[in-house]
C-alpha cells in the first residue's frame, strides 16, 4: 500500500464480489492439479521464509510451506502471529529482522516470499538489511502504488492503526517501492478483486502474471509452480 498519487483505481465491485466464490473454487479444484505440481523442479536446501498477508498467520501459508518443503527447501514461517503490519513487526521491521538473522547465522541468506502485505514487509527487510536476503518474491503485493487503489485500505487502517496520509507511513511506503538491490520477482493478477494488479509489480522486477482472486492466491497451483521455478533459477 504505497506511493504515487497517479495510480490505477481499485478493482471493480464485480471483481470484489467475486473474491470469495473464486477462492472457494480454487480450493475445491486443487486436487486436479496434483500431477502438474509433481513436475515442479526440486530444491537445493536454501532457507525460505513465508510472510502472510494482512490479518493472516503462518497457518494461511501451510499449503505453500508443505509444497516447498517437499521440493527440498528449508522453509520457515515468520513466527510472529497475525500480520498487523507495523504493529506486528515494528516500523523498521526489527522483530522480523531478528528472526531472519537467526536463520542466516545457521543457513545463509534467506529468500523471502511475501503474500500481499507480507510482500511489502519482505521488501522492507530487504531494503534495511540486504545482506540477509538472497531474493524477494512477492505475491499480489501492492508495493508500487497508492493504497487507495485497493478495496481494503479502510480495513488496513483500522487493523494496523496506520493512516495512508500520515507522513511517516508515506515515507516508509516510498522507501518500500524503491528498487531492491537483490533479485526480485512479483507475481500479480489483473483480475485481483482486492488490489489493483498494476500496483503489484513495476519495471524493476521480474513480473509473472497469473489469473487469480486475491483471497486464496497463496494456494493456487500456478502460483506454487511459479515460485518453484523462480527458486530453481540458478541465475537468482
Amino acid at each position: 500500500m504505497t506511493g504515487p498519487s497517479s495510480t490505477p483505481r481499485a478493482p471493480s465491485k464485480l471483481l470484489w464480489a467475486a473474491e470469495l466464490p473464486r477462492a472457494v473454487w480454487t480450493v475445491a479444484s486443487w486436487p486436479r492439479h496434483r500431477k502438474a505440481l509433481s513436475a515442479a523442479p526440486g530444491g537445493d536446501g536454501r532457507p525460505v521464509m513465508l510472510l502472510p498477508g494482512l490479518l493472516n498467520s503462518d497457518i494461511s501459508n501451510s499449503v505453500m510451506r508443505r509444497f516447498l518443503k517437499r521440493l527440498g527447501y528449508d522453509v520457515h514461517g515468520w513466527g510472529l502471529g497475525l500480520n498487523f503490519g507495523a504493529r506486528t513487526v515494528g516500523a523498521d521491521a526489527e522483530r522480523l529482522i531478528a528472526r531472519v538473522e537467526a536463520i542466516v547465522t545457521r543457513s545463509g541468506p534467506v529468500t523471502l516470499v511475501g503474500i500481499s502485505l507480507g510482500g511489502l514487509i519482505a521488501r522492507l527487510v530487504a531494503h534495511c538489511r540486504p545482506e540477509l536476503v538472497r531474493e524477494v518474491i512477492t505475491v499480489s503485493s501492492p508495493f508500487a502504488g497508492s493504497g487507495k487503489a485497493t478495496n481494503v485500505w479502510r480495513v488496513f487502517q483500522w487493523t494496523t492503526g496506520e493512516r495512508l496520509d500520515d507522513p511517516a507511513f508515506l515515507a516508509r511506503s516510498a522507501f518500500i517501492a524503491q528498487p531492491l538491490s537483490v533479485p526480485t520477482t512479483a507475481i500479480w493478477s489483473r483480475s485481483d478483486g482486492l488490489v489493483a494488479g498494476t500496483i503489484c509489480r513495476d519495471e524493476n522486477c521480474r513480473a509473472i502474471e497469473i489469473r487469480s482472486s486475491h483471497l486464496g492466491v497463496q494456494v493456487r497451483p500456478d502460483v506454487l509452480l511459479a515460485i518453484s521455478r523462480v527458486l530453481a533459477d540458478k541465475a537468482q
